[in-house]
């Protein structure tokens, strides 16, 4: 499966969610290709590659970009939002696509604390959603949003 995940800016939740999403499908053996995109594209923050690298995942190499600039860009089998504007300026994709939505806070301006809290949310999310795909299912944007813990 093609998993697409996307934000604002493509600068911190997203780029975290596409991270936590690879890590977990490495670990669990599932064939799925992630890629992020924003709506605008900005840069990776700083604080993203931070609190990443503090579990292990490294950002270093990822960049901001538009979902223009990401891979065969309408043949994704589930579109994942991860912010609210996102989710409503996310273009029509065909009806195969399954699109889900979770918002995450914005933790920009925010102490790492938040940064952490972001990342840790995003991290129970992925695995979940890791899992259920591993199963054959795609859970719901409620069962994601508990499993975030939000």
């Amino acid at each position: 499966m093609r998993l697409l995940v996307l934000c604002t800016h493509n600068s911190a939740r997203s780029q975290m969610a596409e991270a936590w999403l690879r890590h977990h499908a490495r670990l669990l053996g599932v064939d799925l290709e992630v890629h992020s995109a924003g709506t605008e594209k900005t840069f990776v923050k700083e604080e993203a590659k931070r609190v990443m690298a503090e579990v292990g995942l490294d950002l270093l190499g990822h960049t901001s970009k538009t979902l223009l600039e990401v891979p065969d860009p309408w043949n994704f089998g589930l579109v994942l939002t991860v912010c609210d504007q996102a989710k409503e300026a996310c273009p029509a994709y065909p009806k195969k696509t399954l699109k889900r939505h979770v918002s995450f806070p914005d933790p920009s301006g925010r102490p790492l604390s938040e940064w952490r809290r972001v990342r840790d949310a995003l991290g129970r999310m992925s695995l979940f959603l890791v899992e259920a795909l591993k199963e054959g299912r795609v859970p719901s944007d409620e069962e994601l949003a508990r499993s975030a813990g939000l």
